[in-house]
């Protein structure tokens, strides 16, 4: 009868191929065929700008990269990426142990939930400006998205007791969810709504 000893190497190995050293990001389901190349799932949430001087490079970064870098873009946590990154390894927490199950996967449906279709830009006739409905490229989609998360946590933690790492959990689960409550999913349903007048 062997006795064979698990191998310290093999188990650390596995542990740094997840995200945080705790979620796998292998066999993540993606609803949303078109931004399903523009978001990246890797377990580094670290890439100290490697991506950064080409335009579509970023989404060769690591959404959860980009989620964090997204949530910096405040006057109050320029820069602070130990601080942020801790936020959100914070609200994956909350988040699994809201939904049990795997934040990654909750963060990919967010996104994919929260990124419009339709949007309008202005065009000039002469000198009258007229809407004109248009459709969004991916990469924007998954930008906005991002950027409609973000501002849902500022808007919530501003001037406000709630802790930040709660009101993101609160915001993932809820633009998962498609719930029009959360401020992601509100901002998506309205700019297409925009849009759809002005068709």
């Amino acid at each position: 009868m062997s006795t064979e000893q698990p191998d310290p190497d093999a188990a650390a190995e596995e542990a740094s191929a997840r995200l945080f050293g705790r979620w796998p990001v292998e066999n993540i389901e993606f609803r949303d065929v078109s931004t399903e190349r523009y978001i990246t799932v890797t377990p580094v949430a670290h890439t100290m700008g490697r991506h950064a001087d080409k335009q579509f490079k970023k989404s060769q970064i690591s959404i959860v990269e980009r989620l964090i870098n997204r949530l910096m873009q405040t006057d109050e946590n320029t820069g602070k990426k130990q601080l942020t990154t801790r936020m959100v390894r914070e609200s994956f927490d909350i988040v699994h142990s809201r939904t049990d199950e795997n934040p990654v996967q909750v963060l990919v449906r967010a996104v994919e939930n929260a990124a419009p279709r339709e949007e309008t830009v202005r065009l000039k006739y002469g000198g009258i400006s007229v809407p004109k409905a248009v459709d969004v490229s991916p990469q924007r989609r998954v930008d906005q998205a991002l950027m409609f998360i973000a501002q849902g946590v500022h808007r919530s933690t501003f001037k406000s007791e709630t802790d930040a790492a709660e009101a993101l959990a609160s915001q993932l689960t809820g633009a998962a969810n498609n719930d029009v409550n959360t401020y992601g999913i509100e901002q998506k349903e309205e700019k297409e709504r925009v849009a759809a007048a002005a068709r």
